[in-house]
């Protein structure tokens, strides 16, 4: 073999080595080792001793620390849902404890109990990495399983893992994921039965199971993510097709904008009057502060219907008669942490922006002053004039 041929393959295969999993912020870093710390620990202070407790059999043991990262660092994951981690888990402290039972010599009796855990949890749908560390654990204790017998299943184990799932349940709500995942056929987040918009035309559930099965794929994505992704391609191959279109071509350049201090009742006017769904809120030279969505009106007078057990109806209007006592300003409801665009911004940036519901209207920004904005009637007026070309 040729020397260059020869170097060029020990460099292909020197860069296998290199990393697999694509760059994360250290916000998201943060966030999956502060959770692990607050699972493990609130499972470790309130019900599993740090050390073996027979009498009791509630104790940490190092699986968990696997389970730990699953549910906190990819939670995402299939192998990290609820059903594959308890359950997972269970069954492989159920086949350890019955594998030392029966093998006495320890290379055997280990190497056996993983195999089977993991064939066990294959066939049961409920494969979770760390349960092969929970039957090697039951495997390498066999004093310990003596004492407790089948009972290790369940304390530590069955008891252990539920706690961090819940934990995990509750750290995702409060840091913004979604666990356990959504399944396939989920209500919509506006909680109808509808699917989400970029998913609607896409695959059927028998279909993206056939692929991820084709594949081999079903261990590492579900079917909803799946779907979401080829949503999401779609999407962006659409956007593909839509040409060097920018912001500047289909941005609203009229605007209606309020300053900083213009009070409630008067934005509430505006979008009556103009029947918008977002006022820029600018200051001198037309210096963009932030924008005000309807839906902020609407939140505001809903949380004082429910705080003062009223009317939908009462509230906005005992919300706009406050200005008397206590004026309630554009700075005090306005946003200024979504996204922005420059005149140059392609169309393609724009569209997943929106497609999905989060975003109502995007403004268009040079050098700080809005010179424009992008709301979604205009971005569909665009894409119908580009279909019927």
């Amino acid at each position: 073999m040729p020397t260059r041929n020869l170097k060029a393959l020990v460099l292909q295969n020197l860069s296998s080595f290199g990393p697999a999993v694509a760059r994360s912020s250290p916000l998201e870093a943060l966030r999956a080792g502060l959770g692990a710390f607050v699972g493990l620990g609130l499972a470790g202070l309130f019900i599993l001793a740090p050390s073996v407790d027979l009498a009791l059999g509630l104790y940490l043991v190092a699986p968990f620390g696997a389970t730990s990262v699953l549910l906190f660092a990819v939670p995402n994951s299939p192998l990290a849902q609820p059903w594959s981690a308890i359950v997972g888990n269970i069954l492989a402290g159920l086949v350890g404890v019955a594998v030392s039972m029966v093998v006495a010599e320890p290379t055997l009796r280990i190497a056996l109990a993983v195999g089977l855990a993991i064939a066990v949890t294959i066939l049961c749908r409920a494969l979770h990495p760390p349960a092969g560390a929970v039957a090697m654990t039951a495997a390498m204790s066999p004093d310990t399983v003596q004492e407790l017998g089948f009972l290790f299943a369940i304390v530590p184990i069955g008891v252990g893992t539920l706690v961090l799932v819940l934990v995990a349940m509750a750290y995702g709500r409060l840091t913004g994921r979604h666990y356990p995942f959504r399944q396939f056929d989920d209500p919509s987040r506006h909680g109808t039965g509808d699917r989400e918009p970029m998913e609607r035309l896409g695959l059927s559930e028998a279909e993206l199971t056939d692929i991820l099965e084709r594949y081999r794929q079903s261990f590492n994505l579900g079917v909803e993510d799946l779907s979401r992704l080829i949503g999401a391609a779609e999407m962006q191959a659409a956007t593909h097709r839509t040409g060097p279109t920018t912001a500047a071509d289909v941005m609203s350049h009229s605007l209606v904008t309020v300053t900083a201090d213009t009070p409630l009742t008067q934005i509430a006017d505006l979008f009556r009057r103009h029947r918008f769904t977002a006022l820029p809120v600018v200051g001198d030279d037309d210096r963009f502060f932030g924008v005000i969505f309807q839906m902020h009106l609407i939140d505001r007078a809903r949380e004082d219907a429910l705080r003062l057990n009223r009317g939908f109806g009462a509230a906005m209007r005992r919300l706009l008669d406050r200005e008397r006592d206590r004026p309630v300003r554009a700075t005090d409801i306005m946003s200024v942490a979504g996204p922005r665009a420059t005149p140059q911004t392609p169309l393609s940036v724009l569209l997943p922006l929106m497609a999905d519901g989060d975003v109502d209207a995007v403004p268009v920004l040079t050098r700080g002053r809005i010179v424009g904005i992008v709301t979604r009637t205009d971005l569909i007026s665009a894409l119908a004039r580009r279909s019927l070309q």
